[in-house]
């Protein structure tokens, strides 16, 4: 077993495309991060289609909705409110939330996760400082909606490219990294901002064909936390 990082932030996504919560620990279940896009908004007129959700793509001020639980240890069951940019506080499921964000949204809960591939997601702290001096500026890490920040042990950017197929310990929990993460239109808006910077994901596709940072699934639930060492338990074969 070889220790290849330690984890240096932990995100789940309360609502879907909405603000990221940092966490300084969390529960890892079969379905991702307690709590993770356990609520997401569904477009009018294209319910039944492979893509429903309302997302930054359509809203780039999405970044600036912030979700929150009443009971944050017991996500999945617990009263959700989210904050506006206006500074109201609804709860996820009143309608002027909903009337707010407009394209005839209704707000579904998804015990397993909206996800748009697989529960978890992963990435670099250099994988993000790579892309960021390939575009000529610092990059904030939550343009990448990840949930596992990785301060990687050899100081490489892209080290997570080798993980998949691997088999990775994090705190109690063990997770399988099981594909590199094909990247869309929403890594081009800021967080912060949520200005559109179509550079970022033309210098992905420039760099790396479209894919930085990885997806994975649950091995073994468990607790972890920042700090925690990502330990490789079983190797894997580059996907790349």
């Amino acid at each position: 077993m070889t220790e290849v990082g330690r984890i240096a932030a932990l995100w789940r996504y309360p609502v879907k495309s909405m603000a990221a919560e940092a966490l300084t620990e969390g529960e890892l279940y079969w379905h991702g991060l307690a709590g993770d896009r356990r609520w997401a908004f569904v477009r009018a007129g294209v319910e039944r289609s492979d893509f429903p959700w309302l997302t930054i793509r359509e809203r780039p001020d999405m970044h600036h909705y912030r979700p929150r639980f009443l009971e944050p240890e017991r996500p999945d069951d617990s009263r959700t409110l989210v904050r506006t940019p206006s500074g109201a506080e609804l709860d996820v499921v009143d309608a002027a939330l909903a009337a707010e964000l407009g394209h005839g949204a209704r707000v579904i809960k998804q015990h397993r996760g909206a996800f748009d591939t697989m529960p978890l997601s992963l990435i670099s702290t250099r994988s993000v400082a790579a892309i960021g001096a390939a575009v000529g500026r610092e990059l904030d890490p939550l343009r990448f909606r990840t949930n596992l920040l990785v301060e990687p042990a050899d100081g490489a950017a892209f080290a997570e490219d080798g993980w998949v197929g691997a088999v990775l310990r994090v705190g109690d929990a063990m997770l399988r990294v099981d594909r590199p993460d094909e990247r869309c239109a929403v890594v081009n808006v800021d967080p912060a901002t949520a200005e559109r910077d179509p550079a970022v994901l033309k210098a992905i596709g420039r760099e790396r064909r479209a894919r930085l940072g990885v997806y994975g699934s649950t091995v073994r639930p468990g607790r972890v936390a920042v700090g925690d060492p990502v330990v490789l338990t079983a190797p894997g074969a580059s996907g790349l």
